[in-house]
């Protein structure tokens, strides 16, 4: 695909975006992480030159190895995978602007202690398992409130924005808006949290249509 029809299909994708956007109310606002992980840093660039520049990466490596590549670009990178305790300091020192996917206070934790060490601090958001998915990482939606509130008080290096979820694998629509719906009142309930990030590229417009402020989206850019 060239950068033309690059740049046609990603203002499709815009609109889309745009639509479920005022559904809510036409101040609300929605940021577009572009998932990069099964793409090439010359894909990227393409992204970049049609106007995206936050990309999120769910393996340190491929962060490192990418931000890398593309080290003379202001990207914005997130870090939106598992993460491993034995990765923790190569992300610090990777320095993401937002980790997406903190799913339990031992992780935060561990997390905490190593950026202590280091003196620095990470954005992240608290990853909730809103379907209570076997399949899925992240805090329950019953203990969440409760934890993330831990976090904020135990982690002093860790400044949390807000919190995550992954929309429940089925086919069953009422059950995706519903676990949607369950993460936005965790949200909502939460003082000083300013991102919800819901939705990738099959689900996004439900999931903007339920709150999400913040939508990742894979391989409906990256065609």
């Amino acid at each position: 695909m060239d950068l033309i029809d690059r740049k046609l299909h990603l203002d499709k994708v815009i609109e889309r975006i745009e639509f479920a956007r005022v559904c809510v109310n036409q101040h609300h606002i929605v940021k577009t992480v572009a998932i990069s992980k099964y793409s090439k840093s010359e894909d990227i660039k393409d992204l970049y030159e049609i106007g995206v520049r936050a990309f999120g990466e769910n393996k340190v490596q491929d962060l490192e190895t990418k931000s890398k590549e593309l080290e003379e670009l202001p990207l914005e990178w997130h870090f939106v995978g598992s993460l491993q305790k034995n990765k923790i300091n190569k992300l610090i020192a990777l320095d993401p602007y937002l980790c997406h996917s903190l799913d339990s206070l031992e992780l935060a934790l561990a997390l905490d202690q190593r950026l202590e060490a280091s003196s620095t601090t990470m954005n992240a958001l608290l990853q909730i398992n809103s379907a209570n998915e076997t399949t899925k990482s992240g805090v329950s939606k019953e203990e969440a409130k409760d934890i993330y509130q831990q976090i904020s008080e135990s982690c002093k290096n860790i400044n949390l924005k807000g919190v995550m979820s992954i929309g429940a694998h089925s086919e069953d629509e009422k059950l995706i808006r519903k676990s949607f719906q369950d993460t936005y009142k965790i949200y909502d309930s939460l003082d000083q949290a300013t991102i919800c990030s819901m939705g990738m590229s099959g689900d996004f417009e439900e999931a903007i249509r339920c709150g999400s402020n913040m939508v990742r989206l894979g391989s409906i850019l990256f065609k």
